[in-house]
C-alpha cells in the first residue's frame, strides 16, 4: 500500500495528514507552535519553530496510523501564505518570520501604489498592495531594518521554508507565490516589472513550479530527524486556501466553495485569467495546473461567532458546557428560535477591519437597528445573518467576472451549524453541498503529493476519485425575506465610511 503525507504549517501548528493511495484518511496529527505579537498590529513566528512542530506532528501521524515513518512515499507542503521568511547567504533566517496577519506595512503600500499604480499592479499581479503581503513586508525591512534587509540573500514562504528543512533545496509554487505581491499571476512566473519598480532582486525568489510538481526529495538530514526514507520525492505543494481547494475538490467553475473559518473565504476556480477592475477579489495560480481562482476573504467569520460567545454570552455558553453540551451548539439553537431577519436587526462583521468586498481597515463591527425587543438570541442570529451577507457580497463579485456557479461547497468549523448552512443556501443562490472531506488543507496537499508520485494521472482524476458529496441543502422558506434584509444590508457599510475613517483618527 502507498501512503502520501499532507503537512500544513499553520499559525498555531503544524497539521499532519496521511492518506493511502485512493484518498482514503489513515491519520492526523498537530504539532503545536504560537505567533508572537511584539507590538500592537505585529504579528511574528520563529521558523524554527514550524521545523520542530513538523516534526512532532510527523512522529504523531505515523504512531497514530501504527506505521513507519519508512512507509511514506511522498510528501506534499501546504501552509499560511503570504509570510516572509528572510534569509541570509548561509540559509539562516535575520529575524522572525512577519506573517500574513501582520499589519506594519499599510504604509509602504500605499506608498508604492501611488507610484507603481493600481491599474498597473492588477493588470500584472491581478492584486493590490496589502499589509498581509509578502513584498510589502520587504518594503518595511528596508526603511525599518538596514542592516538586516541589507543580509538578505534568498526569500521564502512558510512551508517552503520546511520543504527546505526536508530536502535542502528551494522552492516555491505558483498558488503561494501569487500572494507575493511580485508574481505575474497571468503568466504564472515572477514579474521583472513590478520587482524592478519596487528595486527588490529577483534572484531572492526561487522559481515557482506547478503545485503537483516533484521539485525535491527528502535528505538524509531530514530522513534522521523525521524517520523518513531518504530520496522520497517531496512536491511544490500550495498556499493554504489552494490545497484546501483541492481537498474539497474545487476544481472547476462549476462549483465554488465558502469556508466558515475564523475567517471567511469565498474560492472559485477559474478556466482563465480574470481579474477584478479594481483589485476586490484576490486572482491567484491554482494548485491545478493551468488554471486560476478568485479568492474573497472577510476577516472574521466564525470568529466573529467565537467573539460572540467569550465575550457577549459566555454564562450561556459555559452553562451549556458544564452540562455536558456545546456553548456554541446551544447559542445557535436559541438563534435558530429566532425569527428570520433577527426582527430587523443587522451586524456587520468587521471586528478587524475588512478585506472583501470593502478592503478597510477602519472597518468596525456593529450592529444596526437595536430596539428594547431585541435579547442576545436576535444578536446571535444577526452576527450569523451579517456573515453570510457578507459572504454574498464576495459571491456577487465572483458572478461578476463571468463564472456562474451550480452550487457551493461549505468547509470549517461553521459548516457544522445546521442553521448556518440554511442560511448559505438561502442566501447564496445555490444549493450548498458538503463533501466527504474534513480535513481539508492538509487534506489536499496529500492529495498532491499523490499526484506527484504517480498514484493519480492529475489533480482533476485525484479529486474525482478522493472526494465526494455527501449532504445538500436547498433554499427554504425564509429566502425571499433573507433577499429583502440582503439589499438593506448593502447599504450599511458605504452610510458608515466616512464616521469609520473618523473614528479610527479619534484613536490613533
Amino acid at each position: 500500500m502507498s501512503m502520501f503525507l499532507g503537512i500544513d504549517v499553520g499559525t498555531s501548528g503544524t497539521k499532519a495528514v496521511l492518506i493511502d493511495e485512493v484518498g482514503v484518511v489513515m491519520a492526523t496529527a498537530v504539532g503545536v507552535h504560537e505567533p508572537s505579537a511584539p507590538r500592537i498590529g505585529y504579528s511574528e513566528q520563529d521558523p524554527i519553530d514550524w521545523w520542530h512542530s513538523t516534526v512532532d506532528a510527523i512522529g504523531q501521524v505515523t504512531r497514530t496510523a501504527g506505521i513507519s515513518p519508512q512507509a511514506i512515499d511522498a510528501v506534499g507542503p501546504t501552509g499560511q501564505m503570504h509570510g516572509l521568511v528572510a534569509l541570509d547567504a548561509s540559509l539562516e533566517a535575520v529575524r522572525p518570520a512577519i506573517l500574513w496577519n501582520d499589519q506594519r506595512s499599510a504604509p509602504q503600500c500605499a506608498e508604492y501604489e501611488a507610484r507603481i499604480g493600481i491599474d498597473t499592479l492588477i493588470s500584472e499581479t491581478g492584486n493590490r498592495l496589502l499589509p498581509g503581503f509578502t513584498a510589502p513586508k520587504l518594503l518595511w525591512m528596508r526603511e525599518h531594518e538596514p542592516e538586516l534587509f541589507a543580509q538578505i540573500d534568498k526569500v521564502l514562504l512558510p512551508k517552503d521554508y520546511i520543504r527546505y528543512r526536508l530536502t535542502g533545496e528551494l522552492a516555491m509554487d505558483v498558488s503561494d507565490a501569487s500572494g507575493t505581491s511580485v508574481f505575474a499571476c497571468g503568466r504564472r512566473t515572477f514579474s521583472d516589472s513590478i520587482l524592478a519598480a519596487m528595486d527588490l532582486p529577483r534572484s531572492w525568489w526561487p522559481d515557482a513550479a506547478e503545485s503537483p510538481e516533484v521539485v525535491a526529495r527528502v535528505s538524509p538530514l531530514a530522513a534522521e530527524a523525521t524517520g523518513l526514507r531518504a530520496g522520497i520525492p517531496v512536491v511544490a505543494g500550495a498556499g493554504d486556501q489552494a490545497a484546501s481547494a483541492v481537498g474539497m475538490g474545487l476544481i472547476s467553475e462549476q462549483v465554488v466553495g465558502a469556508t466558515l473559518g475564523t475567517s471567511g473565504v469565498m474560492f472559485a476556480a477559474s478556466d482563465q485569467w480574470r481579474t477584478t477592475p479594481d483589485g476586490s477579489l484576490h486572482a491567484f495560480c491554482h494548485a491545478v495546473p493551468g488554471r486560476w481562482h478568485l479568492m474573497g476573504v472577510m476577516l472574521s467569520a466564525a470568529g466573529s461567532v467565537q467573539w460572540y460567545r467569550d465575550r457577549i454570552a459566555p454564562d450561556i455558553a459555559d452553562a451549556a458546557e458544564a452540562a455536558g453540551g456545546n456553548g456554541l451548539a446551544e447559542l445557535d439553537r436559541l438563534a435558530a428560535a429566532t425569527p428570520v431577519g433577527a426582527e430587523g436587526l443587522f451586524f456587520l462583521p468587521y471586528l478587524s477591519g475588512e478585506r472583501t468586498p470593502h478592503p478597510d481597515p477602519d472597518a468596525r463591527g456593529c450592529w444596526i437597528g437595536l430596539t428594547g425587543r431585541h435579547d442576545r438570541s436576535h444578536m446571535m442570529r444577526a452576527v450569523l445573518e451579517g456573515v453570510t451577507h457578507g459572504l454574498r457580497e464576495c459571491l456577487d463579485l465572483i458572478r461578476t467576472t463571468g463564472i456562474t456557479p451550480g452550487s457551493t461547497r461549505l468547509s470549517g468549523g461553521g459548516a457544522r451549524s445546521g442553521l448556518w448552512r440554511q442560511l448559505c443556501a438561502d442566501l447564496f443562490g445555490t444549493p450548498i453541498t458538503i463533501t466527504n472531506s474534513t480535513e481539508g488543507t492538509a487534506y489536499g496537499a496529500a492529495l498532491l503529493a499523490a499526484v506527484g508520485a504517480e498514484a493519480f494521472d492529475s489533480v482533476e482524476s485525484a479529486c474525482e476519485t478522493a472526494v465526494t458529496e455527501v449532504d445538500r441543502i436547498e433554499a427554504g422558506s425564509d429566502a425571499d425575506t433573507l433577499e429583502a434584509t440582503h439589499e438593506v444590508y448593502r447599504m450599511l457599510y458605504p452610510a458608515l465610511h466616512d464616521a469609520f475613517k473618523a473614528s479610527a483618527r479619534l484613536h490613533t
